[in-house]
């Protein structure tokens, strides 16, 4: 591989990102991490994702010297330890994906829309 990870691309199919981590993990990460450690990495980097929209959304404020982040670059982390995640246990993210939204679709095909507390 010659370090180009397709980032010029316009978009990635959640197989080409799979494909991508893969590779990049193979020949710059040496390795994936055993899944407990990924387990870790995941709820630090949705920690840091909290961290931000709570005090750009929520009631609380950013210490003054405070390094404050950037959104875009946790959730592309998050998104990055999930598809490691997925990668060394096999699962294809597309397939479960669209099982997830049939599911999702079928359980809650009225339930959203004659919730109260969404219709203001």
């Amino acid at each position: 591989m010659d370090g180009d990870t397709g980032a010029d691309d316009e978009s990635w199919t959640l197989r080409e990102a799979q494909d991508q981590v893969d590779r990049w993990i193979r020949t710059i990460g040496v390795r994936y991490f055993d899944p407990m450690t990924n387990l870790a990495q995941l709820v630090e980097e949705v920690g840091e994702v909290s961290r931000i929209i709570s005090r750009t959304h929520g009631q609380q404020s950013w210490k003054k010297d405070a390094t404050r982040g950037s959104l875009p670059d946790e959730l592309a982390d998050v998104l990055f330890v999930v598809i490691c995640l997925a990668n060394q246990s096999g699962i294809d993210l597309t397939s479960a994906l669209r099982a997830n939204l049939d599911k999702k679709t079928r359980r809650d095909a009225d339930r959203h829309r004659t919730n109260q507390k969404l219709q203001d």
